[in-house]
Parts: structure tokens; C-alpha cells; sequence
């Protein structure tokens, strides 16, 4: 077993080529090898939100506080709020983050492959993100 106490848990600022806005983060698990699940805690601020992208092993999203905003290529926008849990497949090219007007923040969990989770794409124009 193996316990992170919160108060070792540090917020670093999100990498600005993956995301637009302001956005931190925090490494709650971290794979021992190039393979195995990590787990991030995620705030963005309102506006903030991620590039497009996918993951190799999928994602899941748990919500734990304010609004935000997720849409997959070719579908709607949706709303997820507190206690909203969203499940994105493998190779499902998608974005997530704050709305205009909301903070958010959720838990993301995700897979790796060769030490890669994420497949990160062109960031979100306003056009997308509003729409």
C-alpha cells in the first residue's frame, strides 16, 4: 500500500501547448512504468479548457466541483457538473473544461501506452468551445 497525504499533493500550472486559459494540476497517481493508469486532479478556471485530444486506453472524468463544458468530435457540447462521471474510449477525439462563466474541476483517470496517455491535437477555437 502506498498513501499520498493531501498535504504532499502540489498544484502545478497545466502545460500552456495542451490547454487554453488558466489551468493547474495535481498528480494524485502516477504509473511505476510505461504502462498503468494515472490520476489527475484538474482546475480550470472560467474559460479554461483543454486542447483536442484523445487517449490511447480512454479516460474517465469525475467531477467534484463548479461547471464545465465537454464535447466530442462531431456531437454536441454537453454540461457536467458535481458528481457527473463521463467515460471517453479509446481514440474518442474529445475536449473538456470550465464554462464561460464557472471554475471546474475534476479527477481525470486514464491509461497508458508506451508512457504516453494523451494524444494531444490544435487547441479549441472560441467558435467550438461557445458553440
Amino acid at each position: 500500500m502506498n498513501i499520498t497525504r493531501a498535504k504532499d499533493i502540489t498544484a502545478v500550472t497545466a502545460p500552456a501547448e495542451y490547454f487554453v486559459g488558466a489551468v493547474s494540476m495535481e498528480a494524485l497517481h502516477r504509473p511505476d512504468g510505461p504502462a498503468g493508469t494515472s490520476a489527475l486532479r484538474v482546475h480550470f478556471e472560467a474559460g479554461a479548457r483543454t486542447n483536442w485530444h484523445t487517449h490511447p486506453e480512454g479516460q474517465l472524468l469525475i467531477v467534484v466541483a463548479g461547471e464545465g463544458w465537454t464535447r466530442t468530435a462531431g456531437e454536441a457540447k454537453q454540461v457536467i457538473r458535481p458528481g457527473d462521471v463521463v467515460w471517453f474510449p479509446a481514440g474518442e477525439r474529445h475536449w473538456h473544461g470550465a464554462t464561460a462563466t464557472s471554475a471546474m474541476v475534476h479527477v481525470a483517470v486514464q491509461g497508458s501506452v508506451d508512457g504516453q496517455s494523451a494524444v494531444w491535437q490544435e487547441p479549441v477555437s472560441d467558435e467550438d468551445y461557445l458553440g
